[in-house]
């Protein structure tokens, strides 16, 4: 079976949606490496000490460059996915609100999913977001 590849336009968009949540994932791990004061407030704010930045930085960065990397984009995805469920949690226990900080990296997961979706056959065969149509006879 040959599985059709995406159009240019379709592939151009896939990679937007993946950039935003690379770039992102980049600024957010480098940051923690330098750790700017606002770094640090943010971290302690969240129920974190000071020495689970560097941690934290490096699992974010690990599973983005495992992500931009074609031949373990996959793992990265998975990695980045269980970093963001992490980040969900922290939102909730926290008791923050909703749409702006509990789903705010559910968004990025269905950016870096939905980008992999749309630029990758393998994937849309595993997750159909579409019925086939029957052919007709």
């Amino acid at each position: 079976m040959t599985l059709k590849k995406p159009s240019k336009t379709t592939f151009w968009i896939s990679w937007c949606m993946s950039g935003l949540v690379i770039l992102f994932m980049l600024m957010d791990s480098i940051f923690k490496f330098i750790q700017p004061q606002e770094v640090i407030d943010g971290t302690l704010e969240l129920g974190y000490e000071q020495h689970h930045i560097i941690i934290l930085g490096a699992l974010g960065l690990i599973s983005t460059i495992l992500h931009i990397i074609p031949r373990t984009t996959m793992i990265g995805a998975i990695l980045l996915t269980a970093y963001f469920g992490g980040a969900v949690a922290t939102q909730i226990r926290l008791d923050n609100p909703l749409f702006s900080h509990i789903l705010f990296t559910v968004y990025f997961g269905l950016f870096m999913w939905g980008g992999l979706w749309l630029r990758n056959p393998e994937i849309r065969t595993l997750i159909p977001i579409f019925k086939k149509e029957k052919p007709k006879k």
